[in-house]
């Protein structure tokens, strides 16, 4: 008897290509990085979490759900953590690789605590591998256009049996209407997809999201970014407030541009080049002398990624320097 996937005739599909394999193949896949959190959480049992002060709410909500108690550390200005935290039995750190530049600061850590009791969030930093600690999560909605998704790496054993996420066809409608019509059009129905995974209870990965990013050319958007990056890099290093270490950059996210220039974003957005705030919610977690209100006023996350090349990088050069 067939199964229903594998039923003959009828209609078609969407056009896919071959499916292939995922570009972290022994990743555990969940329907986002903070489900994939959770289910971590779950298992682990930690007696606290310290956590950047510089981090979406989103990452928070496991911890307050299973009641996890967190401290927060500040960060310099080359994003390694300020504070020196003593670390107690059964607490973790999690570090997040902003930006996917972070890799400086991941091997000091794992040199200084042991990485049992780290956790290394590569949400913005998707092509860096797992690294030799408690676990590392990832993203992929952050690099790619796919509905939903999060993955994990990590040796604890965690509770089997998670039914699969079968709300992805609820969560295409913004990636129609960005490959049909404009950004714009599609922008509410990109904040109605967000808010559907707010829920963090763990699920495994949708087998639409599955099969999309077994389709990707890993290999040539890895080098698209890489190339964009440094493109932006040699134009804007001189003027960044942020310092770049070529040694850990590889598939970044996004060009992180520091400035004083507090208009330069909205400049960008009236160009329609669109970039996004990291995060507002920081504001009420940070104060006007961390280095984390300095990135909420001046940073700027230019797009760098595979869907553009030089002539679009020329674009957004134009207005970061005539503003």
């Amino acid at each position: 008897m067939l199964l229903q996937s594998d039923a003959i005739g009828g209609y078609f599909s969407l056009e896919l290509p071959k499916s292939k394999q995922h570009y972290h193949p022994d990743l555990l896949n969940f329907q986002s990085a903070r489900a994939a959190f959770y289910a971590l959480l779950e298992a682990g049992l930690p007696s606290k979490v310290w956590m950047p002060y510089y981090i979406c709410d989103s990452m928070l909500s496991p911890l307050h759900e299973l009641g996890v108690p967190v401290s927060f550390y500040s960060l310099n200005s080359d994003f390694s953590i300020k504070d020196d935290i003593e670390l107690l039995d059964c607490e973790w750190i999690l570090y997040v690789n902003y930006f996917g530049i972070c890799g400086a600061e991941q091997n000091r850590l794992l040199s200084k605590y042991p990485k049992e009791q780290l956790v290394f969030d590569h949400s913005q930093a998707f092509f860096q591998k797992p690294l030799d600690c408690l676990a590392t999560i990832f993203s992929p909605r952050k690099f790619f256009g796919v509905p939903d998704g999060g993955g994990l790496s990590t040796q604890l054993k965690l509770r089997n049996g998670l039914a699969r996420d079968e709300s992805s066809y609820d969560r295409t409608k913004h990636l129609l209407k960005r490959a049909c019509f404009t950004p714009e059009k599609g922008y509410a129905d990109y904040q109605v997809a967000e808010s559907t995974l707010q829920n963090c209870q763990p699920k495994g990965m949708s087998v639409f999201t599955d099969h999309l990013l077994k389709t990707i050319d890993y290999t040539t958007v890895k080098d698209q970014r890489n190339n964009n990056f440094w493109y932006l890099h040699e134009a804007l290093a001189s003027v960044n407030k942020i310092q770049v270490d070529r040694k850990y950059v590889d598939g970044p996210m996004v060009y992180p541009f520091l400035t004083d220039n507090a208009s330069l974003k909205s400049e960008l957005i009236q160009r329609r080049i669109f970039i996004p705030t990291y995060w507002p919610e920081v504001e009420q977690r940070s104060n006007s002398g961390m280095f984390e209100h300095k990135l909420l006023a001046g940073l700027n996350a230019l797009p760098c990624d595979q869907r553009y090349s030089v002539k679009e990088m020329d674009e957004i050069l134009k207005v970061v320097s005539n503003g």
